[in-house]
């Protein structure tokens, strides 16, 4: 996808009609974007970033009282670029919410900070458990976490595959160990035998991990991380002559893990998400979102488009309301209540979501192809 992003540096002014932490008499409020926007991983998050510009945009066209004006910020997903942006975001840019960050990592590293400055935030993709259970009272997501996905995975594998033995790999990053722990928890559980490994996320080369994957013959390979990795590692291991089931969760989810891997290698790869991506055959809310968002974009909706969508449409409810302060925002979001059009978005008191489905995925003659839900769905041959 061809986008020029750039860091928006909007300075406000100070009185309440430029937004900021206006007051009720606002005439615009400005709600952030954050996450990996130019970086290896910025497939995962353009999407999101697109689907929450699309809400902003029909709601702005409506010619509201109070306008919302999303302001993006490029972390790259890196932790400690997230850590400088928040303060231009809460202080220079008076921003009343935020959409993000987007991945797990850059979360943990921000969210004392935004807790702190006031800011709610709803992330539309960072999975990580651990997340809601820091106390803190701004922060929200409209995924399920990964201690559900994970399970949602390896119980599809379990019955699909019938495995005796897994062998769970991650890289060292905040998201991918999270996931790769559920995933070896569950297949634990469910009594198969599991080996586990790690590699630093900066490695390139992974012939020792790919060794000690096939010595194990395992019957099926997970493997916890973003599909930057996922994509090397598993042309590496069909090289190596790997040739047992390799298996992501949502980091893996783009077509850039078919386009690094080789059509050849990935064909046959399972990915789980906690996401349900509208394809041209959908129908109803969702062959409407497919279809603006095609329009808007000139691309088909991919993963987490519509989870970004429906955290912008919190936010807008919220404005709706009359509330233009953050903590007004943060005060509605706790009784947010709507039909999204990934889900039924409602929170929990720790900022959870309420519904918590999780989808598998296949590659099918080099596309990633939906095979329904994880307790519903079959592979194909």
């Amino acid at each position: 996808m061809a986008l020029t992003l750039t860091l928006s540096a909007c300075a406000g002014s100070g009185d309440d009609s430029s937004g900021g932490g206006g007051g009720g008499d606002a005439t615009s409020v400005k709600i952030g974007f954050m996450g990996d926007l130019t970086g290896e991983n910025s497939a995962i998050v353009i999407p999101p970033r697109n689907g929450a510009k699309m809400a902003f945009d029909e709601y702005n066209a409506t010619n509201p009282d109070v306008k919302i004006e999303m302001v993006e910020y490029d972390s790259q997903g890196k932790p400690e670029q997230a850590a400088v942006l928040v303060p231009q975001a809460a202080g220079t840019d008076k921003i009343v919410g935020l959409i993000g960050p987007a991945f797990s990592g850059e979360s943990k590293a921000v969210g004392a900070q935004l807790n702190e400055a006031g800011i709610p935030s709803v992330s539309a993709s960072a999975t990580n458990p651990g997340l809601a259970e820091n106390g803190w009272e701004f922060w929200h997501r409209v995924v399920a976490n990964d201690n559900d996905q994970g399970p949602g995975i390896a119980n599809f594998l379990v019955n699909e595959l019938s495995p005796k033995k897994a062998f769970v790999v991650s890289d060292d990053q905040e998201y991918s160990v999270g996931l790769a722990e559920t995933v070896t928890t569950a297949f634990k559980e469910a009594g198969v035998t599991t080996e586990t490994d790690r590699f630093a996320v900066t490695a390139s080369d992974y012939s020792s991990t790919v060794s000690k994957i096939r010595t194990s013959n395992a019957d099926v390979i997970f493997f916890g991380g973003y599909y930057a990795q996922a994509g090397p590692l598993l042309k590496q291991l069909r090289d190596a002559g790997v040739d047992a089931p390799f298996v992501s969760g949502d980091g893996s989810l783009d077509a850039q893990l078919v386009s690094t891997a080789g059509a050849e290698a990935a064909e046959g790869a399972i990915l789980g998400c906690p996401c349900n991506i509208p394809s041209e055959d959908v129908t109803g809310p969702l062959k409407e979102f497919y279809d603006n968002y095609q329009s808007a974009f000139d691309v088909p909706p991919a993963i987490y488009a519509t989870e970004g969508y429906d955290a912008a449409t919190a936010f807008i409810k919220a404005v709706e309301a009359g509330n233009t302060t953050s903590a007004d925002i943060n005060e509605f979001l706790k009784t947010v209540d709507f039909e999204g059009v990934s889900k039924p978005i409602k929170f929990q008191e720790n900022g959870e979501p309420e519904a918590n489905d999780i989808f598998i995925y296949q590659v099918k003659d080099g596309k990633i192809s939906l095979l329904g839900a994880s307790d519903e769905a079959k592979l194909e041959s």
